[in-house]
């Protein structure tokens, strides 16, 4: 059995910054690309950055130059460091894992359970 922790989430003002986690835990084989999502009220879940096991990284627009992710390959952990925070960057934040249990298994999308960002004007 497998499972994702979120932490860091929270209340911050406008030009703020936070640092979210996720760890992963479990019988894991392999974790190839680890991502951050977010889905703000009433909208579509949307991908906010996400690494390779390499370390090449991917931006989404609206956050470049303010938002790094990173990862420890060995604590089975990704982060995001959010910086400059925006109200619009309010929203619930999810990792996602490309993870392996076993194997011989086809690599599958995991995820956590959210953390609330919330950023005030």
């Amino acid at each position: 059995q497998v499972q994702l922790v979120e932490s860091g989430g929270g209340l911050v003002q406008t030009g703020g910054s936070l640092r979210l986690s996720c760890a992963a835990s479990g019988s894991i084989f392999s974790i190839n690309v680890m991502g951050w999502y977010r889905q703000a009220s009433g909208k579509e879940r949307e991908l906010v950055a996400d690494i390779s096991h390499n370390g090449i990284t991917n931006y989404a627009d609206a956050v470049k130059g303010r938002f790094s992710i990173t990862r420890d390959n060995a604590k089975n952990t990704v982060y995001l460091q959010m910086n400059s925070l925006k109200p619009e960057d309010t929203a619930v934040y999810y990792c996602n894992l490309n993870m392996k249990l076993v194997p011989w298994q086809a690599f599958n999308k995991y995820w956590g359970q959210g953390t609330q960002v919330t950023v005030s004007s």
